[in-house]
């Protein structure tokens, strides 16, 4: 195997879209996990693993869990960037983390972390290691511990 190069990640950066919000103009609870899924989905594509590439492979990427802790809201015309860290990983199951943080202030407008596992069309978990040794490197040299 080659030896992986880490590249430098940028955060994920995005505004808030109108029909985001509610009639207060405040980002409606649930769009925190889609945009943790755009992060991870820009994150992985950084490293050389777009999920396009991952699932031609026949590798399914389920979320397992996730959840989402809300410090200050977001409003509409907000620019904020997602700054995420895989935690764990151990070839069958990963856990990421995020920190939503005002673009300009760089102020903490809330945490998450999602989990996943690996699983071939049939659901059946896959041993990355063992059947994707390539892409197994490219994940776990971009592990941090918190």
């Amino acid at each position: 195997m080659t030896e992986i190069v880490k590249k430098e990640i940028k955060p994920y950066e995005r505004g808030v879209h109108y029909y985001e919000t509610d009639q207060m103009g405040i980002v409606h609870h649930s769009n925190y996990i889609r945009w943790f899924e755009e992060a991870r989905t820009d994150f992985l594509c950084q490293i050389g693993l777009p999920y396009d590439e991952i699932e031609r492979k026949g590798i399914m990427v389920p979320v397992l869990g996730a959840s989402c802790k809300y410090k200050k809201a977001i409003c509409f015309g907000d620019n904020f960037l997602i700054h995420l860290k895989i935690t764990f990983f151990n070839g069958v199951r990963f856990k990421v983390t995020y920190a939503v943080n005002d673009k300009e202030t760089g102020e903490l407008h809330a945490t998450g972390e999602t989990e996943h596992g690996f699983v071939n069309s049939n659901m059946v978990p896959i041993r990355m290691r063992k059947e994707y040794p390539d892409m197994y490197e490219t994940m776990a040299a971009y592990v941090e511990t918190e």
